[in-house]
């Protein structure tokens, strides 16, 4: 799972990214002590926090976008949006407690808990709230609402779930006719690793109404590996590659593929390059993910 969570935390569409709020809004006001229910159980901060610490990209994509940049003074190696993020070499993978206590946080946000990392900072007096990868679209408006009421900004994260509930909805909307029996593909590496619909961004393509290859695989996972042969028997109609950055693939590579030149989407232009960071985080650029498909199907359906 390692290796998939690899892949997939990995821009050739041109993706117009959802901007952040800005850095300097002003927190909204909120009622401290705040309480809510996350994946390590009830989690109470007593009152509005002045120095987090992020060690999960998502959040952190998830705090500068409901304005509570400003609140954040330090991120996790791979939190690489957005660029102000304060990136440093904390670890959310194999982290170090001394070393993020030593930033003196009043409130860490986590999307991965080895070696009771929230009970040894727990006993330090620093709340932590674990996120865990949200399966589905409510998951994920559930957490950035979280985020708003215990960082002091539930009116701004309010605004974002509405903004993008509806801008997902619109992006479906004027897409999913074009959908219409189009089979896709998602590539998470190069050694053909897929995921299902019964994962968050399968879930996404089954909004559209797209059949996912994968799906039919044998094995009984939700990240299959799939054979070359399997794929090009498969013949999708379009292509998503979530290796890009991660692994350099594009139409280009994935044309010179043994027999992959014949399938379908390959033959029409319809490969979709796509940012790994995006493709694996649930927060405010889900959005980008959406589009990406939408404009895919768009272009699927001049051809």
């Amino acid at each position: 799972m390692a290796r998939f969570a690899l892949a997939a935390a990995l821009s050739a569409l041109a993706l117009v990214l959802v901007p952040a709020a800005s850095a300097t809004s002003s927190a909204t006001p909120a009622a401290f002590p705040a309480t809510i229910t996350v994946f390590n159980g009830k989690v109470t901060v007593a009152k509005r926090p002045t120095r987090i610490v992020s060690l999960s990209a998502t959040a952190t994509e998830t705090l500068f976008a409901i304005g509570a940049g400003r609140q954040v003074i330090a991120v996790d190696e791979r939190s690489d949006y957005p660029a102000a993020a304060p990136r440093t070499t904390l670890s959310g993978f194999t982290p170090n407690v001394e070393a993020i206590a030593a930033y003196r946080p009043d409130l860490v946000v986590i999307s991965y808990d080895p070696k009771g990392l929230s009970e040894a900072l727990g006993r330090l007096g620093i709340p932590v709230v674990h996120q865990d990868a949200a399966a589905t679209l409510r998951g994920a408006y559930q957490q950035i609402r979280q985020l708003g009421k215990v960082t002091g900004h539930t009116v701004e994260a309010t605004r974002l779930v509405t903004s993008m509930k509806q801008r997902i909805a619109a992006i479906v909307a004027r897409n999913r006719a074009k959908a219409t029996g189009v089979t896709v593909y998602h590539e998470l590496d190069p050694t053909l690793f897929s995921l299902t619909s019964n994962t968050f961004v399968g879930r996404v393509y089954a909004m559209f109404g797209l059949r996912n290859i994968a799906d039919a695989a044998k094995g009984g996972t939700e990240y299959p590996q799939l054979s070359p042969e399997y794929v090009v028997a498969a013949n999708p109609g379009l292509i998503v590659l979530a290796d890009t950055v991660c692994c350099e693939q594009s139409v280009r590579t994935v044309a010179a593929r043994p027999g992959w030149s014949r399938i379908a989407a390959v033959r029409t232009g319809s490969v979709v390059r796509l940012d790994d960071s995006i493709a694996s985080r649930w927060g405010p650029r889900l959005v980008n993910l959406v589009r990406a498909v939408g404009t895919a199907l768009q272009r699927l359906g001049r051809q």
